[in-house]
């Protein structure tokens, strides 16, 4: 029994912004202002959306190449060797899953404020029950669930910078003068987070009708996601003050609440829980798939490989997801220790497209006779400039967060040991089950 497919381009980019475009994305959105000068920010997003479009230019030539669920784990493992690949896929696969954590920290306190009747933990679980609940019953229905939400999302969105910067009758401060080039640095680099996932679509490379659309449907998403997030992020340091912005969990709603009033309060709640709905659920879309994909290779526990025989979806490793993102929400709820998850996650994703960037100038070299649907232009400039500009962005943001580069040593210590000492007993069981299978037939 295999995945199935029956997800179109437009699914393809729906669960690519989607995995961006999350409640905490705007607490990222201010942190990046704040390095900047005056309502500057959307240059330095425009500049990540640009440095991030490099790295999907990778992506889609190794998807291109090795489409696969396994994904990222797969093209690291033919390039550098199936340790160094399992090691980061596993680093990567938890910090994104943490993520969750600062997500549901921000959206359960804007459904508080909004609707006080339940407390956020409430919140927590309720969401993250609802969209479980949609992965299990298929993949088509997630998918649609997926195109209805994202897309109203972004237009509301659009809509509401729009009416924001008309209140504020377009009066900027130094749009185009971001101040010094040390703080515009950081500014990109905090500036990845809001791309953060958009690549995590390549799991879905064996459930697309037709492959390129993982390819396409970055790029698209790429370019909406900078749009979207430049214009929203202007429209709010323009109407509120970059202090105010920066000590709230919820800086979207203070802006709502400062153009609309309360209705426009009432709006953002609404807009945020369908942005973190939308983002869990493409989360558990893609994540499971990569479990999936890993378990059935012999690095994660068989179980994690069973499919549904009646919606053809990795159910064990979908519940398993849920109770983990219940466990790490609550754990963030009760610490306040969203922004170290946030900034783990952008330096991951800069070592990552770094590595991305890497296995492309790796594999021309060693299999240089491999199809390759799409080839990324310019010879090796791209995959070059990619492999620098994020190595430089990924020190950035470790050094401003010295917390988060304790946690992600931890983590990446946590990964080789369990690649070095758990997998090849899950290997060697699988192996001996095989041979016991032979015997019997």
């Amino acid at each position: 029994m295999a995945l199935k497919r029956v997800l179109p381009l437009r699914t393809v980019v729906a669960t690519s912004v989607g995995l961006a475009l999350a409640s905490s994305s705007f607490v990222a959105a201010v942190q990046v202002a704040s390095f900047v000068a005056g309502d500057a920010a959307w240059l330095a997003i425009l500049v990540a959306g640009v440095l991030c479009t490099l790295a999907a230019l990778c992506f889609a030539e190794l998807n291109g190449m090795l489409p696969s669920a396994a994904g990222l784990r797969l093209w690291l493992g033919r390039a550098f060797g199936p340790g160094v690949a399992l090691t980061v896929s596993l680093l990567y696969m938890g910090v994104l899953t943490g993520i969750v954590g600062a997500e549901s920290y921000v959206i359960s306190h804007i459904m508080v404020a909004a609707l006080p009747f339940w407390s956020p933990a409430v919140w927590i679980v309720l969401m993250l029950a609802f969209v479980t609940l949609l992965n299990l019953r298929g993949v088509k229905l997630a998918g649609n669930f997926q195109d209805l939400v994202t897309y109203a999302v972004l237009g509301s969105l659009v809509v509401m910078a729009a009416a924001g910067l008309a209140r504020g009758h377009g009066s900027l401060t130094t749009p185009l003068s971001p101040g010094s080039a040390e703080g515009f640095v950081r500014a990109v680099a905090v500036g990845i987070f809001l791309f953060v996932g958009f690549e995590w679509v390549a799991p879905l490379a064996e459930e697309v009708t037709e492959v390129r659309h993982i390819s396409r449907g970055m790029l698209v998403a790429l370019g909406i996601l900078s749009v979207s997030y430049a214009l929203f992020t202007v429209a709010m340091t323009s109407l509120v003050p970059k202090g105010a912005l920066a000590t709230s969990a919820t800086p979207q709603v203070l802006f709502a609440g400062r153009a609309f009033g309360a209705a426009g309060v009432v709006w953002m709640a609404v807009l945020s829980l369908a942005a973190s709905l939308k983002t869990f659920n493409a989360g558990l879309i893609s994540v499971s798939r990569f479990i999936y994909a890993t378990a059935r290779e012999h690095a994660l526990p068989s179980v994690f490989a069973r499919l549904s025989y009646r919606y053809f979806t990795p159910w064990v490793a979908i519940l398993t997801l849920f109770v983990v993102a219940v466990a790490l929400s609550l754990g963030v709820l009760w610490t306040g220790r969203y922004l170290v998850l946030v900034n783990m996650a952008a330096a991951v994703e800069s070592v990552v497209y770094a590595l991305v960037g890497l296995s492309v100038i790796a594999l021309r070299r060693k299999e240089p006779n491999l199809a390759r649907p799409f080839f990324v232009p310019g010879g090796m400039i791209v995959p070059l400039v990619t492999v620098v500009v994020f190595g430089v962005l990924a020190a950035a943001v470790l050094a401003t967060d010295r917390r988060a580069l304790l946690y992600l040593v931890l983590g990446l210590l946590l990964a080789a040991a369990y690649v070095r000492l758990v997998v090849p007993r899950l290997r060697e069981r699988a192996r001996r089950a095989r041979l016991a299978r032979r015997r019997q037939a």
